[in-house]
């Protein structure tokens, strides 16, 4: 088991290390206790109490800036499930619930979950808040301010502690500040976007915080920009575009630290396509195949591709590493015309499908004709059957295009997509009904809507 990252577990609001000494003592009972259910019931009691305290203290915060919430309680039986299965790939249990679990293993696992990669780093950390004045509660405590927006608080705080606008999370993502402001890639209880994150952000850089400073998220090296553009939360807040502009214009550089276009490319993979043009707009460049498709710019692609297999020999090839995005000219190709299709980019769809691209081309998720459907292009959807794309094969769930169509349907519906007439279009094309023995009862029960 690796650090918890984004599904780290908080710590309670006045964390004490000997109760976790008791805690990591009561789990090598439980682990040894032969009872299969004993680490889940460990772990029911350990999230009671934690919320417990949590709920205790936004109640003497009442009048104060909201405080972060840990879990909804709907979500507990859920979080239990990840600790056990935690618990499971850690081999503190085994399938029939006995284990030999040392002290030092239920220690490493409850520093784990919080997010720290050994139990010293996280006794340091434990003895370091017990002091107001030590750099990691210090830190802590402007995390919170800057994703609850508490401008007042970051604000004096900076101007007593100038050396905050660099410090970083004693966590194992060893983030700053300014990559909180992205809601991203950090603990997750921390990410939401407060209706004051440009003034935050703001504040942050006129202290001095570095607008493309390193974090380890995702596996990854990250910068702020990385973070706020695959993120949903500032999306929803409406703050995406405005957060990239006032990075750019503090010095992240819209191509990306190592000038690949990361962020371009990151922005488009996330389906944001607005903070995609953002970027574009403050002078990320346009260098690739995959990001030209996704961006409609059929001059670029008319140049570039030779045909369905080949590049022109000074093209770039994308070089984010994504499993499936190696250094063939095919597969980007497929990217390509997917993302074109997704984003409705009709022409390059086109100019694509006649330089001889695979109309079954597909990304690291699904065809160009899964998305196409999914998100109403129906033009597009026509063109695509027309040069023999298939309504059968499989996105990496395993659904075929109409099954597709169905998820998004029913789950998360695009705003102006009359489903019901592209259920029936897809149907009308041939699209098989019986792929799985529901499938015919959830088109029905979907159309009476329509």
């Amino acid at each position: 088991m690796q650090p918890r990252g984004t599904d780290a577990i908080p710590l309670p609001p006045r964390p004490n290390l000997e109760q976790y000494r008791h805690r990591a003592k009561s789990l090598v009972k439980a682990c040894a206790s032969g009872d299969a259910d004993a680490v889940r019931s460990w772990a029911r009691g350990w999230l009671e109490s934690l919320g417990a305290l949590h709920d205790e203290n936004r109640s003497a915060e009442a009048d104060a800036v909201e405080t972060p919430r840990y879990l909804k309680w709907t979500e507990i039986d859920r979080e239990i499930d990840a600790i056990e299965k935690d618990a499971r790939s850690s081999r503190l249990i085994d399938g029939d619930g006995d284990a030999s679990c040392t002290l030092a293993d239920a220690q490493l696992f409850i520093a784990r979950l919080h997010d720290f990669a050994s139990w010293p780093r996280f006794v340091h950390h434990l003895e370091a808040l017990e002091r107001e004045s030590s750099p990691d509660s210090a830190f802590e405590t402007a995390a919170d301010a800057v994703v609850t927006g508490d401008i007042a608080r970051l604000s004096s705080m900076l101007r007593t502690n100038p050396s905050l606008s660099h410090a970083r999370s004693a966590r194992d993502h060893a983030a700053t500040l300014l990559h909180y402001i992205a809601a991203n890639g950090h603990e997750g209880y921390r990410q939401k976007t407060p209706k004051n994150a440009v003034d935050i952000a703001r504040v942050l850089l006129d202290a001095g915080a570095e607008p493309d400073a390193l974090a380890r998220m995702y596996g990854y090296e990250c910068t702020p920009m990385q973070m706020l553009v695959s993120s949903a939360h500032p999306h929803i807040a409406g703050l995406q575009v405005a957060l990239v502009d006032i990075l750019v214009d503090y010095g992240a550089r819209p191509s990306g630290v190592n000038d690949d276009g990361s962020p371009l490319m990151t922005a488009f993979r996330f389906h944001y396509p607005r903070a995609a043009e953002a970027l574009v707009r403050r002078g990320a460049r346009v260098d690739n195949v995959i990001s030209a498709a996704a961006l409609g710019r059929t001059d670029l692609l008319a140049d570039w591709v030779v045909d369905g297999a080949t590049l022109a020999p000074d093209v770039h090839l994308a070089a984010v590493p994504w499993p499936r995005l190696k250094r063939d000219a095919r597969i980007h190709l497929g990217y390509a015309l997917t993302w074109a299709a997704n984003w409705g980019k009709g022409d390059a769809v086109e100019l694509l499908l006649q330089k001889g691209v695979d109309p079954n081309g597909k990304d690291d998720d699904a065809t160009a004709l899964h998305f196409a459907a999914a998100f109403g292009h129906m033009d597009i959807v026509r063109l695509l059957l027309a040069y023999g794309a298939s309504l059968e094969t499989l996105n990496s769930y395993d659904g075929t295009v109409l099954d597709g169509t169905l998820w998004y349907a029913y789950n998360g519906p695009v705003k102006g997509v009359d489903y019901p007439a592209v259920i029936r279009a897809l149907i009308d094309a041939g699209a098989r009904t019986d792929v799985y023995p529901e499938m015919q009862h959830w088109i029905d029960e979907y159309l009476k809507r329509g």
